[in-house]
């Protein structure tokens, strides 16, 4: 039964202030769906992030010359997997109770490769251990300050700031990121495969899902699953070569560890260092600002009450959490996964239950040799055609903010379209330059400073290097872009939807905290254990 005092408010409100939830959602936030079917539901939300939460490993395996030590990068890749599913069981349980899935961000990997690329190319010529051991202090000590934004209030007091004219922009801006992923656009590209794959989820999640619930509440595992195989059989019968984007190398599996030992401190003490730490720093800033808008797409896509600062305080909180635990394990961080976000849109599942099956089964597969290497099989244009379908929906609904806005007023019209156009443009800029050392490069920044003091040399390059970092980031970008314009431009609340908005937000006593609800004094007085 849902827990009382953390039972999100629906979306669409009447004139009494009640709300129904949206007619799409086949299980609620709070509902429980049977544990045979919710294995397979929670097995359905991870494989939508397979391709981001591998791909993140393997670039930074590949940056810091991992990769020549096959065992070594299967570990790396498998405790990425325990990190997902330990940070999804204690965002859905301690945090803020969303059923958002937790990986590998894409928001803190520059700065990761900056400081790859610094040590294993620097004066020491440091190997990929040096380099994991500095990312793993800049990120520890990151985090930590992440952690004291969350708890403190201090980003659920920005809050006030956000109107659904800055969250529409930055909530598409997500989708939009990763419509040239190298999944998707790559060069060497099987649009067969890809579009077997997007039609099969199109053909599930919008044609037959009224034929029969499997369609439903299955369709991206269902296309899933028939791309792999064609994929495989063609592979195995020789019809398409070791070369081909789709083929898949069933004989990587067999060879695979039976069992990996993941463990704390794995690849010996991190090291810190203020200069990365800084750099990180930027990268988690702009995780915060992608998980916000994260936030605030679930809530929409639910049908439930816009997230009240006190959850958004406790999920950010509890992911600068993750992020430290991250960082002690030895991965490259931990956010919210909008993939999963666009999963809920087309499947209609919501259940935080369900997430958390996906995440013990994730978990447990994270020790597994066998099953990393598995997944590690699903070729490219199947994961492309995934990310089609998932972003394309977090788009829609980003758009599908502006419902509370006026969209007659040429002051709401600039502000969304300037918004988008510098959260695409500024990225697209950035990408020129292949690390932050480049930038350094582009914008003159050595020769500008040689003459400086030290200490504002090394300071010149932090504000260089958080300005790559937070320009290559989209949503960061546009949303930033659009807090200084909705909050300068003079407007009327009604006019920016605020107005609409404060009446379809949850009160604050509507999200119980863990102590709240199962040590504090309110959950006595209720009898709700």
């Amino acid at each position: 039964m849902p827990d009382e005092g953390d039972e999100p408010r629906t979306g669409n409100a009447d004139a009494a202030g009640t709300r129904d939830v949206s007619d799409d959602i086949e299980y609620g936030i709070d509902d429980r769906p049977p544990i045979d079917e919710s294995v397979v539901l929670g097995v359905q939300h991870y494989l939508t992030m397979v391709g981001a939460n591998i791909a993140v490993p393997l670039i930074l395996a590949d940056a810091m010359g991992m990769m020549e030590y096959p065992e070594v990068t299967a570990q790396f890749v498998g405790t990425f997997f325990v990190v997902s599913g330990i940070a999804t069981l204690a965002q859905t349980t301690f945090g803020n109770r969303y059923p958002i899935v937790q990986g590998a961000p894409f928001s803190m990997l520059a700065p990761a490769l900056a400081i790859v690329i610094v040590v294993t190319n620097g004066d020491t010529g440091g190997n990929w251990q040096d380099a994991l051991l500095q990312l793993q202090g800049a990120i520890i000590v990151a985090a930590t300050v992440q952690v004291a934004m969350g708890y403190f209030g201090l980003v659920g007091r920005l809050r006030r700031f956000l109107s659904p004219v800055v969250i529409a922009p930055t909530i598409a801006l997500i989708g939009l990121a990763l419509f040239d992923a190298p999944q998707i656009t790559g060069p060497n590209q099987s649009w067969w495969l890809l579009g077997l794959t997007l039609g099969l989820i199109l053909l599930f999640s919008q044609y037959l899902d009224v034929k029969h619930r499997a369609f439903q509440l299955y369709p991206v595992i269902l296309a899933l699953v028939i791309a792999w195989v064609v994929a495989a059989a063609l592979s195995v019968t020789g019809t398409i070569g070791d070369t081909h984007p789709g083929y898949v190398a069933l004989g990587d599996v067999a060879e695979a560890q039976p069992f990996l030992l993941i463990y704390p401190f794995q690849w010996g003490t991190p090291e810190i260092t203020a200069a990365f730490v800084v750099g990180m720093f930027a990268g988690v800033l702009a995780s915060i600002v992608e998980s916000v808008g994260d936030y605030y797409a679930v809530a929409n896509l639910t049908g439930s009450a816009a997230p009240s600062e006190k959850r958004i305080n406790h999920g950010i909180g509890m992911e600068g959490l993750m992020n430290v635990f991250s960082g002690i394990m030895g991965t490259g961080g931990s956010t919210s996964y909008s993939e999963n976000i666009g999963a809920i849109g087309l499947t209609g599942v919501a259940s935080r239950y369900v997430v958390q099956i996906g995440a013990v089964v994730m978990l447990v597969f994270g020790f597994v040799g066998y099953f990393g290497q598995l997944v590690a099989t699903i070729p490219d244009p199947i994961v492309g055609g995934l990310f089609i379908a998932m972003f394309a929906q977090i788009v829609a609904v980003g758009v599908s903010n502006l419902r509370h806005v006026d969209l007659d007023s040429s002051r709401n019209v600039f502000i969304i379209g300037f918004a988008l156009f510098v959260g695409l443009a500024i990225p697209a800029y950035m990408g020129n330059f292949e690390s932050t050392l480049a930038f350094r490069d582009a914008v003159g920044l050595e020769a500008a400073l040689s003459t400086l003091p030290v200490w504002l040399e090394a300071a010149a390059r932090v504000a260089v290097d958080t300005v790559y970092i937070v320009g290559s980031t989209g949503m960061a970008v546009g949303g930033l872009a659009a807090v200084v314009l909705d909050n300068t431009i003079p407007g009327t609340r009604e006019e920016r939807g605020l107005a609409e908005w404060e009446r379809i937000t949850e009160d604050e006593s509507e999200f119980s905290t863990f102590w709240e609800r199962w040590v504090g004094t309110d959950v006595d007085a209720r009898g709700d254990t």
